[in-house]
């Protein structure tokens, strides 16, 4: 007969130890009055679960109704921002204020904007 034949019917129960013995030291603190130790594990366990969950999909939230998406004024380049911050524009790099969902320039007080128009010169013969 082959020896090694009664070893490969054998079972491996390393794995199921480690579910045994937990079973076992639970069944025993309940059984001592101690369940509300495993009680208090088993919620604590169910929060570090829970608690990132909760905190991303509330940040999704605030994200969703905080984040403006708009054109610069000045350049008409798309970028976004967070609504009542302040921001320079990736593009043309001027300064800017987002409120109420739109992007405004910051000038000083007593800054007037102008635009410049190109006047071509023509010679008047004499």
């Amino acid at each position: 007969m082959n020896q090694n034949s009664f070893r490969s019917g054998q079972f491996n129960l390393s794995g199921l130890r480690f579910w045994l013995v937990l079973f076992a030291a639970i069944w025993l603190l309940g059984a001592i009055g101690l369940g509300w130790l495993v009680k208090s594990l088993f919620i604590l366990l169910g929060l570090l679960i829970i608690t990132p969950i909760i905190g991303v999909l509330v940040f999704r939230w605030w994200l969703k109704r905080n984040l403006i998406v708009d054109n610069c004024p000045v350049c008409g380049y798309e970028s976004a921002g967070i609504n009542g911050t302040q921001m320079r524009c990736p593009n043309c790099s001027e300064p800017l204020r987002i409120e109420q969902g739109q992007f405004y320039r910051l000038t000083p007080p007593g800054t007037v904007d102008v635009e410049a128009v190109d006047v071509s010169v023509k010679q008047i013969e004499d």
